[in-house]
C-alpha cells in the first residue's frame, strides 16, 4: 500500500496551521488573564539569535505553501512579513490554509519525482520531491510549529502536549 504525496502534505500542513491558531487563542487567554501584553509573547524567543514567535509562524506559513508551490508547480500566493498583531498572524494562517485547500489529490500526482532545487545564500540542495517533502519540508515546517509552542510555553502560557497534537478528527 502506498502512502500518496497529498495525504502526507496538504492535510498535514492544514492539521499544523490549525494547531498554531489553537496556540494563539491560548495565548491570547493567557495574555488578557495574566494581563500581559500581547507584544511580548508576539515578540518573544527562545534565544537571542532564533526568530521570535512571529517570525515562527511566518516560516510555517512558508513551508507550507512553498512546499505545495514547489511539488506542484502552482505558484505559491506570497505574504510580506508584516504581521504586527495576533490578528494578522490568525489573518496568515487562514489564507495559507485558503490556498492549501485550493489543491486536489491529482495537482500532486507524480510529484514524488519533480525535482526541487532549494538555494540558500551560499548553498544549494536539489531533491526529488519525496525526498524534498519528507526529509526538508516536513521537518522544517515542524521545527517551525514546535519552536512556536516552546516560546510560549516558555512564557507560562498553559499549553502541553494535546495543544501541539491538535484535534484527530
Amino acid at each position: 500500500m502506498s502512502v500518496s504525496m497529498f495525504k502526507i502534505s496538504v492535510p498535514v500542513f492544514i492539521r499544523g496551521l490549525n494547531v498554531l491558531a489553537g496556540l494563539l487563542d491560548k495565548a491570547e487567554a493567557h495574555a488578557a488573564e495574566k494581563k500581559i501584553p500581547l507584544e511580548d509573547l508576539f515578540n518573544a524567543r527562545l534565544a537571542p539569535d532564533m526568530l521570535p514567535l512571529s517570525g515562527q509562524i511566518q516560516r510555517v506559513s512558508d513551508t507550507a505553501k512553498n512546499a505545495i508551490g514547489r511539488l506542484t508547480g502552482v505558484p505559491a500566493p506570497s505574504f510580506p512579513d508584516e504581521e504586527k498583531t495576533f490578528a494578522e498572524l490568525r489573518e496568515r494562517i487562514g489564507k495559507t490554509i485558503a490556498f492549501l485547500e485550493t489543491v486536489k489529490p491529482s495537482d500532486l500526482d507524480k510529484s514524488d519525482r519533480r525535482e526541487v532545487t532549494i538555494n540558500f545564500t551560499k548553498v544549494k540542495f536539489t531533491f526529488t520531491g519525496d525526498d524534498y517533502l519528507l526529509k526538508f519540508a516536513l521537518p522544517n515546517f515542524f521545527f517551525h510549529v514546535t519552536t512556536t509552542h516552546d516560546i510560549l510555553r516558555n512564557q507560562g502560557v498553559a499549553i502541553g502536549k494535546v495543544d501541539y497534537l491538535g484535534a484527530y478528527s
